[in-house]
């Protein structure tokens, strides 16, 4: 990107969550969410824990694998328009630290939301077929793939 005579990162989007402390403050929001969700007095420990779940995986689904382009205008000619967050995110690269905590968060909360919801087969279903649509779309072969044309202008 460029702004007058200075010159920086070529797309300031495919590192902002390499920032310091942004990891930190991802796990704090979805924590201080499940909190919220939690001081629901019409919530059992089971629905907050399947909402946190479920909610944090829409979100990061609509965000990182849904939202295409770039805020920012660039000299890229054109193709950060074309590329969704993830598939911009440390310049396309694959397994890098950034996508590999992206993609652990989700399973961590399936596994906690498993835990507190004491297995019970509803709530598994749920949240085991929400996880599986947040990681599955993180998997590297998915890279630049429009499925049944959705997404792809």
């Amino acid at each position: 990107m460029q702004v007058g005579t200075a010159s920086g990162c070529e797309n300031p989007t495919s590192y902002y969550f390499n920032q310091r402390g942004i990891w930190l403050t991802y796990v704090l929001v979805i924590f201080l969410a499940h909190l919220f969700i939690l001081s629901m007095p019409f919530f059992t420990t089971a629905i907050a824990w399947t909402l946190t779940n479920v909610l944090h995986d829409i979100a990061m689904f609509v965000i990182l694998h849904v939202t295409r382009g770039t805020p920012y205008m660039l000299d890229d000619a054109g193709t950060a328009r074309k590329e969704t967050q993830w598939e911009q995110l440390d310049q396309g690269k694959q397994f890098t630290p950034t996508k590999k905590f992206l993609t652990i968060v989700p399973i961590v909360l399936f596994f906690l939301a498993s835990f507190y919801t004491k297995y019970d087969k509803v709530h598994f279903v749920i949240n085991a077929s929400f996880c599986a649509l947040s990681v599955i779309a993180k998997i590297p072969w998915f890279h630049g793939k429009r499925f049944f044309e959705i997404n792809k202008w």
